[in-house]
């Protein structure tokens, strides 16, 4: 039996649009009164997961920065499992780069990010790969940003160690995504499903493939695994 269900935000139980898919949030709101355990996994700060597990009225659990940062409950201690420094090197280099085009790069939310650094998606994330070549981080590119995170951080590592300080195990928990930085996640899950507008890698990574996209097929891959969900 899976103990706990872990999801992915933007892509998963939003819309095209990115708004929030309000079947997706009854849906986890009817697992959380059931006293299944929700934890939502972003590459978004710490800070924007608090005020939506509350909005979302999940208990606090989350995953941020694409599994630099994660925490346990509301009151927990915030867990940094990415180191920064590494990045805040990697992103100068950009910036250099860049700025030699005449090009400023848009970080996204720097002062409160503790792992990752982001930015928009207005230059070619090959382009950024390429100009890292050798350095100690991973160039992620969710769709919605690109991330600076250092090597061997993942949603899937923060996983593994949020399941551990909560007794569990990763295979007690049923995974839902959509994103390349969700593959390993799904992979590491005791179940790991993706929707119909998932990247391919993620598609490859997971047990099964929702017909539905976005927050209907969230909605869609609860209701058919709900009987192998159960409070622990």
């Amino acid at each position: 039996m899976l103990k706990a269900l872990l999801t992915d935000v933007d892509g998963t139980i939003t819309d095209s649009s990115r708004r929030i898919d309000t079947g997706a949030i009854e849906c986890i709101r009817s697992l959380v009164d059931d006293g299944i355990e929700v934890v939502l996994a972003s590459g978004n700060t710490s800070c924007f997961m608090d005020a939506l597990c509350k909005m979302a009225g999940t208990k606090g659990t989350f995953i941020a920065e694409n599994g630099g940062v994660y925490r346990i409950g509301y009151t927990g201690t915030l867990r940094i499992t990415g180191d920064q420094g590494v990045c805040r090197t990697a992103l100068e280099t950009v910036q250099a780069h860049y700025r030699k085009k005449g090009i400023e790069l848009e970080l996204y939310n720097p002062t409160y990010r503790h792992a990752d650094l982001a930015f928009a998606r207005t230059v070619p994330v090959e382009e950024v790969q390429q100009v890292l070549t050798g350095q100690p981080v991973q160039v992620i590119d969710t769709g919605y940003a690109i991330h600076l995170q250092s090597e061997g951080v993942s949603k899937g590592t923060a996983l593994v160690a949020l399941a551990r300080d909560m007794g569990l195990s990763p295979q007690d928990f049923f995974a839902i995504g959509d994103g390349i930085n969700d593959a390993q996640m799904l992979a590491w899950a005791g179940r790991g499903v993706t929707i119909a507008n998932a990247h391919p890698a993620t598609k490859a990574a997971a047990s099964d493939v929702m017909e539905e996209g976005y927050g209907k097929g969230f909605v869609q891959a609860v209701k058919k695994y709900l009987p192998y969900l159960r409070a622990r």
